[in-house]
């Protein structure tokens, strides 16, 4: 997995490791092994017969490339004592993606969710519930951190906006002018920056999506709000030392298309996001 993440839950007193990226969470089946009473291993758990009927079923599921003729050969030794089979035997012979044996930083035998719950049933019941509720409470806390850091983007996008209008209010509109003159000022600079970040103006965008309701920047990406937040300053800079408009959206443009580069492939712009 790419820009993986280790964080670590603690069930009925076993702390339990679980690797979260962009599309997966995994979680270790080698921890969830401690809270077991007595020998057991992953691979009696794997030699089952309901395991495989199992494991085939999620592969069905949510893999297109599932090897379904090497499935049915180890299916049909399922039970036999004289059978077994390894996490990694599994995975080359039916290139399956439910369970992974990995080496290294992150070693040990994982598993996606799903199967870890079934096989934390293989524990006790009791730890299959106790895990279930953990992970929750770890996707929930992850989910608030996430809602903090979009509500602060936003509170920091309205604030940036606050410093442009100063700027335009300062140096744009004349002496002694209407309100509603004002009013067609600001929002020709707001549509300055909407078309230097988003290629159109509120009106274009909402003659786009007549079914939406709202603005362009209600429906705003973590990274484009970031990116309006950055040229919002770099706005107000450029009309306080006089640049015509004209000038200012090249620049503007120019500094989006890189901020936005830079934030669609920056790893922690993508884990606020999980």
């Amino acid at each position: 997995m790419r820009d993986v993440t280790k964080t670590t839950i603690e069930v009925k007193g076993t702390s339990i490791s679980v690797l979260s990226s962009d599309d997966e969470d995994l979680i270790s089946l080698t921890d969830m092994l401690k809270a077991k009473d007595g020998d057991f291993f992953i691979s009696d758990w794997l030699r089952n017969r309901n395991t495989l009927e199992f494991l085939g079923i999620w592969e069905h599921v949510h893999n297109p490339d599932f090897n379904y003729g090497e499935f049915a050969i180890i299916k049909s030794q399922a039970g036999l004592n004289s059978y077994k089979i390894s996490v990694k035997d599994w995975v080359a012979k039916t290139n399956a993606i439910g369970l992974r044996a990995t080496a290294g930083r992150y070693g040990g035998t994982y598993a996606h969710k799903d199967i870890a719950f079934e096989f934390g049933m293989w524990i006790s019941p009791e730890f299959k519930v106790y895990l279930i509720k953990e992970f929750q409470r770890l996707k929930e806390d992850e989910n608030h951190r996430l809602s903090l850091a979009w509500n602060l983007n936003r509170t920091l996008s309205k604030l940036n906006y606050r410093i442009h209008t100063d700027a335009i209010k300062t140096h744009l509109i004349p002496a002694v002018v209407t309100s509603a003159k004002a009013a067609v000022t600001y929002a020709t600079e707001a549509d300055l920056l909407n078309v230097a970040l988003f290629g159109q103006t509120a009106k274009q965008w909402r003659d786009s999506n007549p079914k939406l309701e709202g603005n362009i920047r209600e429906y705003a990406t973590i990274e484009q709000l970031l990116a309006l937040s950055n040229i919002e300053v770099m706005n107000a800079e450029f009309i306080h030392i006089g640049l015509a408009q004209s000038e200012r959206l090249k620049k503007l443009n120019e500094i989006a298309i890189r901020h936005m580069q830079l934030l669609t492939t920056d790893p922690s712009v993508k884990r606020l996001k999980k």
